[in-house]
């Protein structure tokens, strides 16, 4: 038995009731089978759309919820209603969290816990003053397990999709900080990654907004393995895409650099 399961079971045991924020990735995935398989009826899950929410990740939601019987709900969060959120500051994350977890302390009379991983805490991010404000608890930390345990346990649960499921943040984070939050252009990006990962296969892929550009991002073995013709393709194809969105830059391709979208306030434009 997966030792990090074993404490994460006892972790989750320890919380009692709880709303599991749900994103759809390995993450919150793992913690909600995890949850429910511990708690049965004593926990729900929270699934928040909004247009920076890939597609796939709510499919994915109400498919688990759905085979396995999960006490899902799905709710807006409200953060394209927050100006803040919208202006894309640095501290983004911190609107967004503020907004889910607020969300979530309306309707629910428990504990609220997160996906949030010991990786996580190498990372700047603001979303989680959000989660401290609103005192929500984050298992997998408590369980010491980075994103590598999390991937076991999933492993060790036969959830071999999730384990496997390449890391995919919020549609927002595609573009660069400071250029304002559009719902339409975070949907023609979700249709531009759908495109690249159609023609490529890729192990990465991202279709970054920045001031002057669009910047197709992809690990550097399709890099490497893409053709002149397919990169002609895609420029012409993604370029169409964010033009009917209202963004008309240049469509480039670049090696992915994690987080590359965004700029402390030390970066300088």
């Amino acid at each position: 038995m997966n030792e990090y399961l074993e404490c994460l079971r006892s972790v989750i045991r320890d919380i009692g009731p709880q709303a599991v924020a749900v994103s759809g990735g390995v993450d919150s995935m793992t913690l909600a089978v995890v949850a429910h398989r511990e708690l049965e009826e004593d926990v729900r899950m929270l699934h928040a759309v909004s247009p920076a929410v890939p597609g796939d990740a709510s499919e994915r939601v109400r498919d688990y919820a759905g085979r396995m019987g999960w006490r899902l709900e799905v709710i807006d969060a409200g953060e394209f209603a927050d100006p803040g959120y919208i202006s894309n500051p640095h501290d983004r994350c911190l609107y967004c969290k503020t907004n889910l977890y607020s969300a979530m302390a309306r309707i629910v009379d428990c504990a609220l816990v997160s996906g949030t991983n010991s990786d996580d805490l190498r990372d700047y991010r603001p979303g989680l003053e959000a989660a401290s404000r609103h005192g929500v608890r984050h298992p997998f930390i408590e369980a010491g397990m980075a994103k590598d345990a999390v991937r076991a346990v999933a492993r060790e649960l036969a959830l071999s999709d999730l384990a496997e499921l390449p890391a995919s943040p919020c549609l927002s984070s595609r573009v660069e900080t400071g250029i304002r939050i559009d719902p339409g252009v975070l949907g023609a990006i979700y249709r531009a990654e759908k495109l690249i990962r159609r023609a490529l296969a890729p192990e990465t892929a991202r279709c970054r907004i920045r001031s002057a550009a669009i910047v197709i991002e992809l690990d550097p073995q399709s890099m490497a393995a893409m053709d002149a013709v397919t990169a002609g393709n895609l420029r012409h194809e993604v370029g169409e895409l964010l033009s009917a969105a209202g963004i008309h830059h240049p469509v480039s391709f670049e090696c992915y650099r994690m987080g590359s979208a965004f700029q402390r306030p030390a970066d300088g434009p």
